[in-house]
């Protein structure tokens, strides 16, 4: 079974080297992305095959959820020197809501992911998903950035 774990996370450091090798102003292709994100993860908060099976959608299904609402609070902030003061207090009431349900979905996510990871692991992958961020920013500005 480690053999196993061993071996794909290897498989995945292999895809993300590449996925992580690219420059700036080339496109990175999705699928290395993904790569190297599970491979990035399962390393560091040292997922076992059983547990990265019933993990990664419940992490991914979470994922697109924030994404999602991220997106909407982004729009939010669009036209804004034009709109009148009535439309920006419900953009702010607006934006005070997808906070509130961004906080209850990490809620649920949590509870939910907890049945499949340890606590440790679950306060790990916080900082891991954002290290994860952080090295991709990094490695596109290249290394004499």
């Amino acid at each position: 079974m480690k053999k196993l774990t061993l071996y794909l996370v290897f498989i995945f450091a292999c895809f993300a080297g590449n996925a992580l090798a690219q420059r700036p102003t080339q496109n990175i292709d999705p699928e290395k992305l993904q790569a190297a994100r599970i491979a990035f993860i399962t390393s560091r908060i040292d997922l076992k095959p059983e547990q990265a099976e019933r993990f990664w959608p419940v992490f991914n299904k979470y994922t697109e959820q924030r994404e999602s609402t991220m997106k909407s609070m982004s729009e939010l902030n669009r036209g804004m020197e034009s709109i009148s003061e009535e439309e920006a207090k419900s953009r702010i009431q607006k934006r005070l809501q997808l906070q509130q349900k961004m906080l209850d979905d990490e809620k649920a996510f949590t509870a939910e992911i907890s049945k499949v990871i340890s606590a440790k692991q679950v306060l790990m992958l916080n900082n891991i998903a954002r290290d994860f961020n952080r090295h991709i920013y990094q490695r596109q500005r290249g290394p004499n950035n």
